[in-house]
């Protein structure tokens, strides 16, 4: 996934259809605010979250997070209490803005085969050598989807086409072929295309409900849709992902900062104003697909990025591997406030 330079992240392809309602004020130390403070935080899980900083801290370049880190796996919180006092003592909370949007992402699990067939048609392609990055880390503008579906070449794997798509949208997935051997797809390049998503002009043709649009009602769109129809949605999306194929290991896949994932405490932010290892309060209220859970507060770390995660009030929440997990992703689409916690002392 450094690789969600690419991708990534929440459903991803509901990220473009909604927009941070209004202008985000410059982040705000709160004199006097700490964790304690912050809205929901009693009902936190403060050991998962511990555990889940102090796995993935050693990215942080900041000097003040980076002692926190050294203090958090020198004397680990043996339970609940402890965990939440290293919070309270040791951070400041900084509120980053009003408004802005949460979405969530996972990895999928799906069925693959070493050669195509009418059902599993859809290659898994590799990086093309001719693709280079740039400066700045990123892929130049090359081909689009329609145009690299349509071209020859190796394939790594075949996959039904509406399970390609959504592997592609989280920016890695796990493959299981019939003779029981399994795979992670790990993200490998991208087109350098612009991310653009599929629900809004589905729901605006008609094709689904506008509280309709989760990610499970879209698969299942595609799915029944598959062929000319569904490319023809699909192709409205350039931007495409290419995969190297790796060894299952059964944990969860690594982000951008290159560390494993923990499912429910890691987000995908924009590397424009977050830094690796940063230490994030979300709340988020009022998602607006069918079937969403009503809300989301919790502790995460900033971990991963994505195409469609812009600005600073953004967010994509990793929920974990799998069909349930993917089922949660979906219809994540929620108003977001977020906070930084900050060392004290920095």
């Amino acid at each position: 996934m450094a690789r969600r330079l690419a991708a990534l992240a929440t459903l991803l392809l509901l990220a473009a259809c909604a927009t941070p309602r209004g202008p985000v004020p410059p982040p705000r130390p709160d004199a006097g605010l700490g964790p304690a403070d912050l809205p929901g935080w009693t009902a936190e899980d403060h050991l998962a979250a511990f555990r889940a900083f102090a796995r993935t801290c050693s990215v942080a370049r900041d000097p003040a997070m980076a002692a926190a880190c050294a203090r958090a796996r020198a004397e680990p919180a043996g339970d609940a209490a402890a965990a939440r006092r290293f919070f309270e003592t040791g951070f400041r909370v900084v509120d980053l803005g009003e408004t802005g949007l949460l979405t969530a992402y996972f990895a999928p699990e799906y069925p693959a085969r070493a050669a195509p067939d009418e059902v599993f048609s859809a290659a898994v392609k590799p990086k093309p050598p001719e693709l280079v990055r740039g400066p700045d880390g990123r892929f130049a503008p090359w081909k689009t989807r329609a145009e690299i579906e349509t071209s020859d070449g190796p394939a790594l794997a075949w996959m039904k086409p509406e399970d390609l798509f959504f592997m592609q949208i989280q920016g890695s997935g796990y493959l299981t072929f019939p003779d029981g051997r399994r795979a992670r797809a790990a993200y490998a390049a991208d087109n350098g295309r612009p991310f653009v998503g599929i629900a809004r002009p589905m729901a605006e043709r008609g094709l689904l409900p506008p509280d309709g649009t989760s990610g499970e009602a879209i698969r299942a769109w595609l799915a029944e849709h598959r062929g000319p129809e569904a490319q023809a949605i699909t192709d409205l999306n350039p931007r495409y992902i290419f995969f190297a194929l790796e060894p299952d290991d059964g944990g969860h896949p690594r982000g951008a900062a290159n560390v494993p994932l923990p499912a429910g405490h890691a987000v995908a932010v924009d590397p424009a104003h977050h830094a690796w290892g940063e230490l994030l309060w979300i709340e988020a209220e009022g998602g607006n697909l069918a079937g969403a859970e009503r809300s989301y507060r919790r502790l995460v770390v900033a971990l991963d990025a994505g195409g469609a995660i812009k600005g600073r009030v953004r967010a994509d929440l990793y929920l974990g591997r799998g069909e349930r997990a993917g089922t949660e992703a979906g219809r994540v689409r929620h108003p977001l406030r977020m906070w930084r916690l900050e060392p004290i002392g920095r």
